[in-house]
């Protein structure tokens, strides 16, 4: 029988040493944590619920910038035109519905948040998509549709929550029609130099306290997906890293975190939130160093496949 109390005393001891979460943890964790938090983004930052694209660096047109990234990521994968687009990790739905506009396409979002499944079916019969975009909840290791279901896969933030990222490839792969186009834009850690074998106790340390925050698992680099996709096969695989380009927005994020309505809204979203606000610090920091990276990589999935 459990001593009353223990848990959250475990609980308590795991986050001051920043311990590695399950599998099970994390998909629970991942769920409440965007159920809590996702009210707050929406009224704060609308319904993109990613980076922004800064240039100038100087632009503080927030909302926008976040919308020009969706943009200026497909133009730089070359992906000019899709039927059928899934959004893996989507959030609210924005970049599905911004998708499905742009290309006149059918969009599938899938995420953990029940909270953010609803937001995003609601959000798109407001905006009058529902008869070409919807949302439900799915675990992207394990996703609810037929192989070669869609030509366009895109990714965005969400590869960094995945505790299996072959898995996650995999699953990438299977659900792509031949010929389509996967897209995946991800925090990574910096790729190794050749005589390191990982990284440095200091930034495994600093890793691990965002992790307990974001409900992350252990992170990889971009070259760690770029040889996954080499090893499944896949051709036209490029990566880039635009970690300069975004780098305004954990600034931005955090000065509007500052205001009445920001600090009303995360005492009420409870600890988990509150956490995760504390950790833009870290992220920044990590940002700064150069041990985090905000990685493209884009591929395509052969025609004969």
């Amino acid at each position: 029988m459990a001593v009353p109390g223990m848990k959250t005393i475990r609980r308590v001891r795991d986050s001051v040493f920043s311990r590695e979460r399950n599998r099970e943890d994390l998909t629970k964790g991942i769920a409440h944590f965007y159920d809590r938090s996702s009210k707050l983004w929406e009224d704060v930052w609308g319904e993109h619920m990613h980076h922004g694209y800064y240039i100038p660096a100087d632009r503080t047109d927030h909302q926008q910038a976040q919308i020009d990234l969706i943009d200026e990521v497909l133009k730089w994968a070359n992906a000019t035109e899709a039927k059928n687009v899934v959004d893996v990790g989507c959030g609210i739905g924005g970049s599905s519905r911004h998708i499905a506009k742009k290309f006149d396409c059918a969009a599938s979002g899938i995420t953990l948040s029940p909270y953010q499944a609803a937001r995003g079916n609601e959000l798109a019969k407001e905006q009058g998509l529902d008869s070409k975009v919807n949302f439900q909840v799915a675990n992207a290791l394990n996703m609810p549709f037929e192989k070669d279901s869609f030509d366009l896969i895109w990714s965005l933030e969400s590869g960094e929550h995945m505790p299996d990222k072959a898995k996650f490839v995999n699953e990438l792969i299977r659900v792509t029609a031949p010929g389509g186009r996967i897209i995946v834009v991800t925090w990574c850690h910096r790729d190794l130099e050749p005589s390191e074998t990982g990284l440095t106790k200091k930034e495994d340390k600093l890793l691990a306290k965002i992790n307990r925050a974001y409900y992350l698992p252990r992170w990889c680099s971009v070259n760690d997906y770029v040889d996954l996709m080499k090893s499944e096969g896949l051709t036209d695989i490029r990566r880039d890293d635009w970690s300069h380009i975004i780098a305004p927005f954990w600034r931005a994020v955090i000065k509007s975190s500052l205001n009445l309505k920001s600090v009303y809204g995360l005492l009420k979203s409870g600890f988990s939130t509150i956490r995760g606000a504390y950790a833009m610090l870290l992220m920044l920091r990590g940002f700064d160093k150069g041990l985090i990276k905000f990685g493209l990589i884009t591929a395509t999935k052969p025609a004969d496949n």
